[in-house]
């Protein structure tokens, strides 16, 4: 049986690092119609655009051939959220969305995810009714990755549930020669999730925890509250999202090749 389930796009037009970032053109089209054509491309049964500026959804409306667009809906949400997670929280208030409802989070600056990977969060997160949150990781195999603070590290427990994530090098092997080298079986954790829309709810009505604001991940606050988050280990990380020119430049040529 196929899980139901939506793809959620929160999209924000402020950008510190790059101004009007979901509004880039690349190709045809700006980067958020990019994103949703991705998401469309998935089995969701109804892909959310969460935006905060009319002129993200104006740019949609103009869109004339987004394939099965009768499964897009645009919500309007507030400006004052502080991330994507948080104004998913106001999704799922605004179309009521049942607790058991699976909402998988695509960011809008992520035009390059692969439709089947948020195929694959839904499926874990349904295959898994302990957990609350569906997230993925994959191996790390370069030093300079395994020494990065950028890169966000994730440990499990037998049953692939999340046991801490953190920006140091976890976990760490006493006996190994070198500290510089990654562990065996050190994961690197990919901002990629999939929420039940009840756990949502319980999330928007928490602060951050002591956890939360030292190492500055909001997937801490589902662990401090005792929520469980399942962990899928794909083999390669997805193509990296847009935080700056050059990673727009990087995303234009890809999609001019055609990849």
């Amino acid at each position: 049986m196929t899980t139901d389930f939506w793809v959620c796009i929160p999209a924000r037009r402020a950008s510190s690092r790059l101004p009007d970032k979901v509004l880039q053109p690349i190709g045809d089209a700006p980067m958020i119609v990019h994103v949703v054509r991705a998401a469309l491309r998935s089995r969701a049964s109804q892909i959310v655009l969460a935006f905060d500026d009319e002129a993200i959804a104006d740019c949609l409306e103009q869109t004339k051939d987004l394939p099965e667009a009768t499964r897009l809906k645009l919500v309007r949400t507030r400006h004052d959220h502080a991330s994507g997670t948080d104004r998913l929280v106001e999704v799922a208030a605004i179309l009521k969305a049942p607790d058991d409802q699976i909402m998988v989070n695509l960011q809008g600056d992520e035009p390059l995810m692969p439709p089947r990977l948020l195929n694959d969060m839904a499926e874990q997160l349904a295959r898994s009714p302990q957990a609350s949150v569906a997230t993925a990781a994959c191996p790390i195999k370069e030093p300079s990755e395994w020494a990065s603070r950028a890169a966000v590290k994730v440990v499990t427990d037998n049953q692939s549930m999340a046991l801490y994530f953190s920006r140091a090098c976890i976990p760490v092997d006493r006996d190994a020669s070198s500290a510089e080298e990654p562990s065996t079986g050190a994961l690197r954790h990919l901002g990629l999730y999939a929420y039940r829309a009840g756990a949502l709810r319980h999330y928007g009505q928490w602060a951050q925890g002591q956890l939360e604001q030292l190492e500055k991940l909001e997937q801490l606050r589902w662990l401090e509250n005792g929520h469980r988050i399942v962990v899928k280990t794909i083999a390669e990380a997805p193509p990296a999202g847009v935080d700056t020119a050059e990673d727009l430049d990087r995303v234009r040529a890809h999609l001019a090749r055609g990849l």
